[in-house]
Order: structure tokens, then sequence, then C-alpha cells
């Protein structure tokens, strides 16, 4: 028989045992799924967001050359068009706050594909000859569904995050990288064959198709609790996030610049095809997508210092050779060596900043990321004021002084994470 030590311990055993899990008052004879599970399909749907985001902010390099800006050196209303998407994603962090005080990021991430689909639709009505404000307006539209859809995904993968920050970002970074790649092919494959009033509705039918199937996940999911101003300052006053921010901006900065003009670059100083100077680009892209997975596998068994110095002679030689170059092999070479040099930065940083933000929000990381993302375009839009006084191969100057600052950042966030590791 059992005695009474054998019973309580038992008891004990079975208390510690056993899962609390909260009902938020609900009673029922079934503990609920972990908020992990319910939210995982819609988190697996939302990672797949980003390759839009990547679509949506690509789009501007590769369709200056369809709206022929490429027979006339009109480069302030080129830089106009970066600065109305930037004002567009600013403007999208009030109305996205409003949204989810109401609805789930489900209906944010519907709201976010269909404004992109509308804006698509408008740009392509636009007639032929109408004043460049017009498009001003439809470009500030795509920037506002971006950071609509920025918002919306960050909020709806917070549970994969937090199961495993370092493969959620890495990913989201490749699905963003692949959107790049397709708009610059996809524009490319259709320049000779369609108007581009029609390259248009089919890029359209993209976000409408992510904005259909946003709608039909039917998963369960509460309006999300939005954290307070105080709330996010207090996360930006930690040294690493502002150090991040600061070189997602500059690198970012650098990217855009180049992705943003490298067809009209290419097309006016080398006289290629604007077909061949899209293809190009999407070289360019192709190249930051796989030097980050291939650099993703190398950093365990590779210097970082020595990677990073490698990367940043490689980018600025890169720049050398596509202002100097005259061919179509020196621009190709030029690109690859850019990309290239590039493509180790994100990763890099991932690896020393990720586990540095162990409580997840949403919120933060989306100031954050569209902070980052303004630097991509304010970059391009001051572009527009440098080419327009001196000449369009001032556009890989910038790069060049840009590379230099995303290199001190960087060795002040190595500088951040060995100190706060002492601690």
């Amino acid at each position: 028989m059992e005695s009474k030590d054998d019973f309580a311990r038992r008891s004990s055993d079975a208390q510690y045992n056993t899962e609390v899990v909260p009902t938020s008052g609900i009673s029922s004879g079934r503990a609920p799924a972990p908020e992990s599970s319910l939210q995982a399909p819609l988190a697996r749907k939302a990672l797949a967001g980003f390759f839009l985001s990547g679509l949506l902010f690509a789009f501007l390099g590769a369709i200056l050359p369809a709206w022929r800006h490429h027979l006339a050196e009109n480069y302030l209303t080129v830089g106009n068009y970066f600065l109305s998407m930037n004002v567009g994603i600013l403007a999208s962090l009030g109305l996205a706050r409003w949204v989810l005080g109401r609805r789930s990021s489900r209906a944010l991430l519907v709201i976010a594909c269909s404004m992109a689909c509308a804006s698509f639709v408008y740009l392509a009505l636009i007639p032929t000859g109408a004043p460049e404000s017009w498009r001003m307006i439809g470009t500030f539209g795509l920037g506002a569904g971006a950071g609509l859809l920025n918002r919306a995904v960050f909020q709806a993968i917070s549970a994969v995050y937090r199961h495993d920050p370092a493969a959620t970002t890495n990913l989201s970074g490749t699905f963003f990288g692949l959107g790049s790649v397709v708009i610059a092919i996809l524009v490319a494959g259709t320049f000779y064959a369609y108007t581009v009033a029609s390259i248009l509705v089919f890029i359209a039918l993209i976000p409408g198709f992510f904005a259909i199937m946003y709608a039909r996940s039917h998963v369960p999911f509460d309006p999300p609790a939005e954290a307070s101003w105080s709330q996010t300052v207090a996360g930006l006053k930690s040294p690493g996030a502002v150090l991040f921010t600061l070189l997602l901006f500059f690198q970012f900065g650098n990217e855009w610049s180049i992705a943003g003009w490298l067809p009209l670059f290419l097309i006016q100083r080398i006289g290629i095809s604007p077909e061949s100077s899209l293809l190009m680009l999407a070289v360019y892209w192709m190249a930051l997508l796989v030097g980050r997975v291939v650099v993703q596998a190398l950093l365990p068994g590779v210097s970082h210092g020595k990677l990073l110095m490698s990367s940043v002679v490689a980018a600025m030689f890169g720049c050398t050779v596509l202002l100097a170059t005259n061919n179509s092999f020196g621009a190709v070479s030029g690109i690859l060596l850019v990309g290239g040099g590039f493509a180790s930065v994100y990763p890099l940083v991932v690896e020393k900043i990720g586990g540095r933000f162990p409580n997840y929000h949403p919120g933060l990381y989306n100031g954050l990321f569209s902070f980052a993302l303004s630097g991509g375009l304010i970059a391009p839009w001051s572009l527009g004021f440098f080419a327009d006084r001196w000449g369009i191969q001032v556009v890989m100057g910038l790069p060049l002084l840009g590379t230099l600052m995303v290199f001190m950042l960087l060795l002040a966030i190595w500088a951040e994470a060995k100190l706060m590791a002492t601690r």
C-alpha cells in the first residue's frame, strides 16, 4: 500500500509537472493552444509578405526606364519619386497604429496589399503626358502600402521570431531580396513586349493575390496591444538599438542609391539598352541575395574582421569600376563587386545584434526598420539634386562615402557588444 509520504511526494511532483495556461477568464475542459501554435499559420504566410515588401521598394529603380526618364536629364523629378514614397512610409506609421488598435494584423495585411494593388492600377491609368506630380501621388500610395505591410508583418511574425530570431531574420531578408530580383526581371522581360500600363496592371496582380491570400487566412488572432510611446522611446535608448538603426540607415542608403539609379546610370554612361540595364539591376540584387546566403554559411569558420575589410574594399573598388567603366563587362564586374561587398554587412550585424533584443516588440522593430528604409529612400532622393548639378556620374560617389560610414558603425557595434559581454 502507498504510504502518506509517497502520496505527498507524488502529489507534489504532479503539481510541478502540470503546465498552467492562462485562459483569460474562460473556463473549458481543454487548455487553449499556446500563442505560437495559434499564430504560426499566419506567421508563415506573413513571412512571405517580405517578398512583396522587397518588390515594392525595388519598384522605382526598375520602372524608371519604362517611364522614359533615361531619355531626359530630369533628375530632380526622379529624386522626388523617392521622396514621395518615403513620405508615404512615414505617413503609414500613425495609420498602422490606429488600425492595429481596432483590428488584427491580418486585417492590416489585407489593407496594405489592397493599397499597393490600387496604387499600381492608379499609376497604370495615368495618361501619357500627364504632370509628373500625378505619378508622385501613386508612389506616395506605394510607400504607404509598403509601410503598412511592414508593420503588419512585424506584428504577425512575433511568435516565430520569439521561437527562433536568427532564422526568422535571415528568412525575412531572403524573401525581401527575392522580391527585389523578381521586379527587375519582370520589367526587363516585358519592357518591349507590353505597354507601360500593361506592365503596371500585371504587377498589380501580385499584391492583389497577397490580399486575397491574407483575407482567406482564417486564423484566430486577437487585436494586439500597442506599446506606448514612452515604451518605444525607452527601447531606443539602448546603444545597440541606436547603432543598429544607424547602420541600417546608411547601408540601405548605399544599396538603394545604386538600385534606384543604376539603370539610368548604365544607359546614359555606357549607352546600353534599357532592357540590358534592367537585367544588370537584377544581377545586382541577385549578387546581394546570393552573397548574404553564402556569407551566412561561411561566418562560423571565417575571421569576421578579415571578412569585413575585404567586403569594404570590394564595395569601394566596385563603385570605382562602375564610375570609370565604358563597357558592359566593366559594368557587370563592378556590379558583382558592389553586390558582393554589401552582402556581408547584414549577416555580420545580425550575428552581433540578433540576441540583443530578447523582448521583441513589433512596434519598436517596425520603427527601427522604417527609419532604416527612410535612409534607403532619402539617399536616392538626394542624388537627384547632386546629379542635376554635377551629372549622373555622382551616383557612384555617395555609396563610396556611405560604405566608410557603415564600416565605422559596424566596428562600433562590435565594440559595444564586447563591452556588454564583459558586464
